[in-house]
């Protein structure tokens, strides 16, 4: 009884210490800026649950997903806060969309590469259900998670089709990060399938420390990828070890400033999982890298509370921008330390 009562303790301590930082980091101004994207968000949400504008990302489950996860972050939930009635919305559009085999898509707005959409929104499922044990949730959540499992590819990854083909570095991060979330509401993982993504997370990882899109390439490292092979190996369980470290290490040479990546292409991408590396790894890295990302992002917000994305659509924009600003919030159990 007196280790549990210290290990309480010591739990309690960490959460407090957390919970510090981000009321230390998440400044007035920061608040403003949230406040508005989801401003924002919830006057885009289209009448059937939907988020998403333009000809290839109107009504996509990613997208969906996405904005849904920036108001869970915020601590609102199906049915309470503010916009509680928003995330109820975009759940129930997400459970419509899921298919009987567990696939999630909107075949009308599928855009590049539906696994992307199908993790994503597992994700979101996930995190929802954690909070609201739904049944329908539930049965949709666990096909999700077996469409997942088993269309993984022979070196460990997956790619923008579950027919276990091919493999990719950033379609594989979406699928890990899904499972990790399911995992954590009680939902049944295979050992065997992690195992097998770090494998092929670690093969993508080059001598810099970055990671490559696919092992078959020649070896070019990227901020965005190498970020994502990061995170993917956080949620497979890898806290520790020399390949982590040399990940975080080439991250470190893409510390924001002010306008370093401004026309990087997958700009909100790159730093939705930049944010999630730095906040696990934690210590200067974190107290370095959340302050600068943060003034980026402040500084680019649009009027209308909105940050504009050119490869998809605003709504993506902001809804990354929001996560990537709550993450000190550590609401959600996907993003906790």
């Amino acid at each position: 009884m007196i280790l549990g009562r210290s290990l309480a303790a010591q739990t309690l301590e960490t959460t407090l210490r957390v919970e510090a930082s981000g009321q230390r980091l998440i400044t007035p101004e920061t608040q403003k800026a949230i406040d508005q994207g989801l401003a924002y968000l919830a006057a885009r949400q289209h009448p059937d649950g939907s988020f998403g504008s333009g000809s290839m990302y109107r009504r996509n489950v990613a997208v969906t997903s996405l904005c849904g996860m920036a108001f869970l972050s915020a601590g609102h939930t199906p049915r309470r806060g503010k916009y509680g009635q928003n995330v109820e919305q975009t759940v129930a559009f997400i459970l419509e969309s899921a298919e009987p085999s567990g696939y999630i898509i909107r075949p009308d707005s599928a855009a590049h590469g539906p696994m992307y959409g199908h993790g994503f929104a597992t994700l979101f499922l996930a995190e929802a259900y954690g909070m609201t044990q739904d049944d329908k949730a539930r049965v949709a959540l666990k096909a999700a998670v077996e469409l997942i499992i088993n269309s993984q590819n022979k070196e460990g990854g997956w790619r923008y089709d579950p027919d276990g083909r091919d493999a990719d570095i950033s379609v594989t991060v979406c699928q890990i990060m899904a499972l990790r979330a399911a995992r954590n509401c009680g939902i049944a993982v295979p050992k065997a399938t992690v195992d097998q993504c770090v494998g092929y997370v670690l093969q993508c990882q080059n001598a810099d420390g970055g990671f490559k899109y696919q092992i078959p390439q020649q070896p070019k490292s990227a901020f965005p990828r190498s970020a994502a092979g990061v995170v993917a190996l956080y949620c497979a369980g890898i806290y520790e070890g020399r390949d982590l470290e040399r990940g975080i290490d080439y991250l470190e040479r893409s510390v924001p400033e002010g306008d370093l990546l401004r026309y990087e292409p997958h700009y909100f991408y790159g730093h939705y999982y930049a944010v999630q590396a730095m906040w696990h790894t934690g210590g200067h890295h974190w107290d370095s890298w959340y302050p600068a990302i943060r003034d980026e992002l402040i500084s680019r917000q649009l009027p209308d509370g909105s940050w504009p994305d050119s490869l998809v659509n605003a709504e993506y924009g902001t809804a990354m921008a929001c996560l990537i600003l709550q993450m000190p919030n550590n609401y959600l159990p996907i993003f906790q330390r």
